[in-house]
């Protein structure tokens, strides 16, 4: 298998999981402004859609999404319990929060990368997140991880893009719950091996 990502981006939630259940997966940067690879390749025709992740299977086939990829590498080795059983409820518990990371945090982003955005339409956009950081910190309390002392797959994609805030300068200090989170996840070996092969933090 191989990983198309770019640094820091949604792809780096599987580059977590990856690493998590120990597979063994080729990664490959992709310069997302030139859409070619470092290997040479024309990512658009590894990925029409033009983002990442996109993860190439032996099979040949090409699987995107975050989500789709995070729970087909969890699937790989169940004995990790990066996912819960399947058909369990708490398995559909851990999708809820991969939905809601997707639907209400990552896109909540989306606004904020665009340069040219006036400054009002961006404190409506940083209001909609902080709602919803709100709620996140919430259900963090009293919790080390999403679904409370097991890692899975939602916690990798809720760290990957809580991560961005830093970039768009959003001050998480009043969400103590999400603040002792994101610590919890950033100390984690694989997150750290992951972030470290992204250039995203300095090698211990």
């Amino acid at each position: 298998m191989k990983l198309y990502y770019s640094p820091g981006a949604s792809s780096l939630a599987p580059h977590i999981i990856a690493c998590e259940a120990g597979l063994d997966i080729e990664f490959d940067r992709v310069d997302l402004n030139t859409q070619t690879t470092a290997s040479g390749t024309l990512f658009d025709k590894i990925n029409p859609k033009g983002n990442v992740p996109a993860l190439a299977l032996s099979c040949g086939e090409v699987l995107t999404e975050v989500s789709a990829i995070l729970e087909y590498l969890a699937d790989r080795v169940p004995d990790h319990r990066l996912l819960p059983e399947l058909g369990s409820l708490e398995r559909y518990r851990v999708k809820e929060w991969v939905g809601f990371i997707a639907t209400e945090l990552h896109k909540g982003f989306d606004p904020l990368w665009d340069g040219s955005m006036p400054d009002a339409a961006r404190r409506l956009a940083v209001q909609y997140l902080q709602r919803r950081l709100s709620y996140l910190d919430s259900r963090l309390e009293g919790r080390s991880y999403l679904m409370g002392e097991r890692f899975t797959v939602a916690d990798a994609y809720c760290f990957t893009v809580l991560s961005w805030a830093r970039f768009h300068r959003i001050d998480l200090s009043e969400y103590a719950a999400v603040q002792a989170f994101m610590h919890e996840v950033s100390n984690r070996p694989m997150v750290r091996r992951a972030m470290e092969a992204e250039g995203l933090m300095h090698a211990a």
